[in-house]
């Protein structure tokens, strides 16, 4: 057994990070998917708040930093190849996990071939600000 639950994780595998499955603790509903390195990791344990590694920026994202809507942890497990890190959380402040103001970034669903918002956004996220979230994807959304 190691010294430390990070230890155990193969962080390697990937190339530094692992995935992450975000799941509400009441509903069981997935609500992202995100990645952690051993930092991320770490100071998830130690502070009992969700923090991530964005790959696109290249540093620590620590859940609600600018939105208010952190993920307190509630359980953490791991899978059995140790390369995929399932937390469940209380989603807290706004409610809305997703950074366009929804519940769950899962808020889309296939619909005779295209994709039907099944969800009600929670918040506009224009209320944190021009520079919220991620960068836009050149995709056309989903309606």
């Amino acid at each position: 057994m190691s010294n430390s639950a990070a230890d155990d994780v193969d962080f390697d595998r990937s190339g530094g990070v692992v995935p992450v499955v975000t799941q509400d603790f009441d509903s069981g509903r997935v609500l992202m998917l995100a990645y952690m390195n051993r930092d991320a990791f770490e100071e998830t344990l130690r502070t009992g708040r969700a923090c991530y590694y964005s790959r696109s920026r290249k540093r620590l994202w620590r859940k609600g930093e600018e939105s208010g809507n952190f993920q307190h942890v509630r359980e953490v497990r791991i899978d059995c190849d140790q390369d995929t890190i399932l937390l469940r959380v209380d989603q807290c402040g706004d409610g809305a996990a997703c950074h366009v103001g929804y519940f769950s970034d899962f808020f889309r669903a296939l619909d005779g071939g295209k994709w039907r918002t099944t969800d009600k956004r929670l918040v506009d996220p224009a209320k944190y600000g021009p520079d919220y979230g991620q960068k836009p994807s050149n995709k056309k959304p989903a309606a």
